[in-house]
């Protein structure tokens, strides 16, 4: 049976953020994850993980300018510096929030820049990126994420991802495998997931096309998750969905599903 974690960043929207572990807590979940901390002191995370017994599963990577439309740095010509400093800045907060898995999110490069630049300067800073985690006791994580939410981003399918771990090494680089993503950009959702799960190290879902929880729209979730406990995955599954309504309420997903 998966391990559900929630995501305060689209769940329990009710109460302000860091209220919003207490919320999950009180819903049953043993784990959060979130898009960005930096808004505010890990000090306060911790807290707020450790008042109501909760594992931080995994957080982002800063963004860039997230305002103006930056998905992520790490393929973008002229960010190396600000690339670097946000690793820095990430894992710092993974020091302090005990956090193992960190997403580096690829980014958008934009039309002007040629596909195979933006290819070389990514794997160059993920690698430098994953040294650096490594030694900090941290696994990147890369997410291919669909082209019809974040269009131009420089990751889009799992093979592309699983490319780069193989260069860089599986024991520092791994798969971040959201459901959600991959049937919109790919579909053959189980097969994917079996051909990629010794590199698969979290797992994300949300139902298409609406991205809400499971049970709205076109996913088949029974055989979904008799896959994931076939295959013998054991990590966490974080719930990035938005809520269709209240977020209590459409919690009943757990049940129906036997999750």
């Amino acid at each position: 049976m998966p391990r559900l974690a929630a995501n305060l960043s689209m769940m329990f929207n009710e109460v302000p953020f860091l209220d919003r572990f207490a919320a999950a807590a009180q819903a049953g979940f043993k784990g959060v994850e979130f898009l960005f901390p930096y808004d505010f002191p890990a000090a306060d995370i911790r807290r707020r993980l450790d008042d109501n017994g909760l594992t931080q599963v995994l957080f982002n990577m800063p963004p860039g300018d997230w305002a103006k439309g930056e998905r992520g740095m790490a393929s973008l010509p002229g960010r190396q510096s600000q690339f670097r400093d946000g690793v820095k800045q990430a894992l710092d907060y993974a020091a302090a929030l005990d956090c193992k898995l960190v997403h580096c999110m690829a980014g958008i490069p934009g039309p002007e820049v040629a596909f195979g630049t933006a290819a070389a300067l990514y794997a160059q800073n993920i690698g430098w990126a994953a040294e650096l985690a490594a030694a900090a006791g941290v696994r990147l994580c890369l997410e291919p994420i669909n082209h019809r939410d974040m269009p131009g981003f420089h990751l889009n399918t799992m093979a592309q991802a699983a490319a780069v771990i193989a260069a860089i090494g599986a024991e520092k680089v791994s798969l971040q495998f959201d459901i959600y993503h991959c049937q919109i950009t790919e579909g053959d959702i189980t097969k994917r997931m079996e051909l990629h799960m010794p590199i698969i190290a979290h797992m994300q879902l949300a139902d298409v096309p609406a991205r809400n929880e499971p049970g709205t729209g076109e996913i088949g979730w029974p055989y979904v998750f008799r896959r994931i406990d076939e295959l013998g995955y054991d990590g966490w599954i974080g719930c990035e969905y938005r809520p269709a309504g209240d977020t209590l309420a459409g919690l009943a997903w757990r049940q129906a599903f036997g999750v």
